[in-house]
């Protein structure tokens, strides 16, 4: 799949949307969020959109389960606290031992996104100790996600 442009519309429709409140610890000493908080959030995010694919019951099964291979974020404006950010999840593309997952943070006091990520997430076989395919019954969890 060619590179797409992290534009603010890159993951929408979202797939899923996941709402987490901002800590007044998370911002720093210029009064807005650390940009390194924002790759938390889409990590809350990224395991929201596994937990609902049903990869951790897999992983408990049979040591299964996804590590992430590359992240990246443009900042496009900062938040701060008091606020909620909603991150919006969509899946970008599948391949047999991996998928991009783009991620919209948006804030809730302005309704504006405050930030645009992608994230490649590859299948671990934990037991074994390296790169996997994607299982059957989680792949097909994941493609469903894609609506048709």
């Amino acid at each position: 799949m060619p590179q797409l442009e992290l534009t603010t519309t890159l993951a929408h429709p979202a797939t899923t949307s996941i709402e987490i409140p901002i800590a007044w610890g998370e911002m720093d000493a210029l009064g807005h969020v650390n940009n390194a908080v924002f790759f938390r959030y889409i990590e809350i995010a990224r395991i929201d959109f596994l937990r609902r694919c049903g990869s951790h019951a897999l992983r408990d099964e049979t040591g299964v389960g996804f590590i992430l291979q590359f992240v990246e974020m443009r900042f496009r404006q900062p938040l701060v606290f008091p606020d909620t950010v909603r991150v919006d999840t969509k899946l970008l593309s599948i391949e047999d031992d991996r998928f991009t997952l783009a991620h919209a943070v948006v804030s809730k006091k302005t309704n504006e996104v405050a930030a645009i990520g992608r994230g490649t997430v590859v299948t671990y076989d934990y037991s074994a100790g390296k790169k996997a395919e994607i299982p059957a019954k989680i792949r097909a969890a994941i493609e469903a996600t894609r609506g048709g």
